[in-house]
């Protein structure tokens, strides 16, 4: 065991303090107009603490997970009222300061490429029960079967590659669509970045209006018939282009290439437009393949929405909960990040070797032993006890990814794919080839 591996705070209100500090969110309370109750059953700071930690914590109500961590007794109903005074702008502004890059270039070289941090940014939606505060307040989507089932409150999340970790997020309830909330998000995005995204975000409006000071630069994927005014090709096959869009142009650089998975097999186009115009530096090929890396985001989702979770929807009753609910699980996410983290150093292995539902499950144990003998062990035993926890994480460590493929078929297709009939897969490392670019 490495003794000198750094242990994160211990219980959990501990480790939340050391995230967003509680002066910061009595101060950001007051600036929002919460008042003060005299005096306070529980305190906005203890609510925000219990709800952050009741989405993650082992089963039990808000009530009940808010008794374990300050020792009060309080209704659920109580809870919900007060909860209802709590404005979403305070949720939207802890998230703000507390979600951070946290990936170090000499131990997570896989959340760099070539000096510049790698993020991405995708949407997706969270369903809400047909309640009748939900009814009222939100519109279904439509689609050509009919209204969805349940109402949806947007996301849209940037997630620092190789650590899992979120950068920024912004939520919607009143109906917005992905690209408001992305500009919201993109905005966020650190100094010295790559920036990934797919073909949503491909488009001249949001590219030319990026940030592109102090070395923000971007990959996305681009359509095929989106046009844009060839300049110059380069040896390794990829152009300067200019790209258009009514608030002006930009230069960009093109990639047209092809991927195939164990050497057979139909080949995949793909187009890229990125503003690493420096070919030599930045190598076409190597663009080509560090785009599949975007696929990330789609663990993220898939850990932050399904693992942390039991039900399909959100236990939220009202649209301004159901905000609340959701930055609750991305700033929860962002605790058990800095556990994931920690445990791969103990355990010398990549951070996404790390099982996440594994990480969860240990430190919800870990948190429930401590907040009831931390008062009985001395921080030297607290210290060892958190070593040896997250010694446990890195021994169940997951093997590394297999180099394989399923194919993108449906079988029950609703749309223009392909119906699946039998389940296959390709299996062999990914082939890239740059092909040729016409004006």
């Amino acid at each position: 065991m490495r003794n000198k591996t750094a242990v994160p705070v211990a219980t959990f209100k501990a480790r939340f303090e050391a995230l967003i500090s509680w002066s910061f969110i009595y101060t950001l309370l007051r600036r929002c107009g919460v008042r003060r109750r005299c005096p306070p059953r529980i305190t906005p700071v203890e609510l925000i603490q219990g709800l952050v930690f009741h989405v993650i914590a082992d089963a039990g109500t808000l009530a009940q997970h808010v008794k374990q961590l300050t020792g009060k007794t309080i209704t659920d109903g109580a809870l919900a009222q007060r909860r209802a005074l709590l404005p979403a702008a305070v949720f939207e502004r802890m998230m703000e300061v507390a979600l951070q890059p946290k990936a170090d270039p000499h131990q997570h070289p896989d959340a760099f490429y070539a000096g510049l941090r790698l993020c991405t940014v995708d949407g997706s939606q969270f369903s809400i029960t047909n309640t009748p505060q939900v009814k009222k307040q939100m519109r279904k989507a439509r689609s050509r079967r009919g209204r969805a089932a349940f109402p949806k409150v947007g996301a849209v999340v940037m997630v620092e590659l190789g650590l899992h970790n979120p950068l920024a997020a912004a939520l919607g309830a009143a109906g917005e669509s992905e690209m408001v909330l992305a500009q919201r998000v993109i905005a966020a995005q650190p100094p010295k970045s790559l920036l990934l995204g797919d073909r949503y975000y491909g488009v001249g409006k949001v590219l030319v209006g990026l940030p592109a000071q102090d070395q923000r630069h971007f990959l996305v994927r681009v359509k095929q018939n989106l046009t844009r005014r060839l300049l110059e090709v380069y040896p390794d096959g990829s152009a300067l282009v200019e790209i258009r869009s009514d608030e002006g142009t930009r230069l960009a650089r093109e990639i047209l290439g092809r991927v195939q998975r164990g050497g057979r097999g139909a080949a995949t186009t793909v187009r890229l437009w990125t503003s690493l115009l420096d070919w030599r530096q930045y190598p076409a090929t190597e663009l080509l393949a560090l785009y599949a890396r975007r696929w990330e985001q789609e663990l993220f989702y898939k850990e932050l929405k399904v693992d942390t979770r039991s039900t399909p929807f959100l236990q939220s009753h009202t649209p301004l909960s159901a905000v609340q609910e959701i930055a609750a699980l991305i700033l929860a996410y962002a605790v058990l990040v800095d556990y994931r983290v920690e445990a791969a150093a103990a355990g010398d292995v990549g951070v996404l070797r790390i099982s996440f539902m594994k990480t969860l499950a240990v430190v919800q144990g870990l948190w429930q032993f401590l907040e009831l003998s931390a008062d009985l062990l001395t921080p030297a035993q607290i210290g060892l006890v958190v070593r040896r926890a997250l010694r446990q994480i890195a021994d169940m460590a997951i093997p590394k990814r297999r180099a394989r493929s399923c194919p993108r078929a449906l079988r029950q297709p609703v749309s223009s794919w392909p119906r699946l009939r039998k389940n296959t897969y390709r299996k062999g490392p990914a082939q890239y080839s740059v092909g040729h670019i016409y004006a």
